[in-house]
């Protein structure tokens, strides 16, 4: 875990940190780790699959858009590689 230090934070900050970490029940330390998550962290996070099926839709792509590849997908195995 990374140690953050804050330098010159205003007292009347401070103070407002410590009246809100107790409304939360929490020690300030973990009131600010909180804060810091919250505001660095999406709520939700966007997933590639989703926003791929996402886009698919909005253009109007099927399944039957996707039979090309499966049609002239190459079956025959590949050689392997030698290294000699």
């Amino acid at each position: 875990m990374a140690i953050l230090t804050v330098r010159n934070l205003p007292d009347d900050v401070h103070r407002a940190l410590r009246v809100r970490a107790a409304q939360h029940g929490r020690s300030t330390e973990a009131e600010v780790r909180e804060i810091l998550a919250i505001a660095v962290k999406p709520e939700t996070r966007v997933r590639l699959g989703e926003a791929l099926a996402a886009l698919g839709r909005k253009v109007g792509l099927t399944n039957e858009d996707f039979e090309v590849f499966n049609r002239d997908r190459e079956t025959t195995p590949t050689e392997q590689l030698r290294f000699e």
